[in-house]
């Protein structure tokens, strides 16, 4: 059976394992959204174990880490196309998110997380005082 080879392949799949490509990115890939005084975030990370994910808070920086094993070296490949090692992301949120009450959850490979809006950031009412003494409402 003759093959043609080309010296490019191996080149061209390393890249794209370590850069991933549009329909397979190498980094966690992630929905955000805003669900009234909610932040909403969802990564995929499917194949991962609960206990190997780590996620830090430092002042507005969220950063995600996150690993898959790689397999068993013996074995002999046929297709390998899921990126293994560890995982990173991190994610810079708006002073007007509540970092101290972010809450986590991981469930079916998406790992969740809801991050409240700050009470300064929320729609208040502010009272100011007429000429006349009276008091009057204006929405801010």
């Amino acid at each position: 059976m003759l093959m043609r080879t080309d010296p490019f392949r191996e080149l061209d799949r390393i890249a794209q394992q370590v850069l991933g490509t549009a329909a397979r990115p190498a980094a966690m890939p992630m929905d955000a959204w805003r669900d009234g005084d909610t932040f909403q975030v969802e990564f995929d990370l499917p194949g991962v174990q609960p206990d190997s994910i780590d996620l830090d808070v430092e002042r507005n920086v969220v950063t995600i880490r996150a690993e898959r094993p790689a397999l068993d070296g013996g074995r002999e490949m046929l297709a390998a196309e899921r990126p293994r090692g560890v995982f990173n992301r991190q994610l810079v949120l708006g002073e007007n998110l509540d970092t101290e009450h972010i809450h986590a959850s991981y469930d079916n490979g998406v790992l969740s997380l809801r991050i409240p809006v700050a009470e300064k950031a929320k729609p208040r009412k502010i009272s100011i005082e007429g000429t006349a003494g009276e008091r009057q409402a204006i929405n801010a």
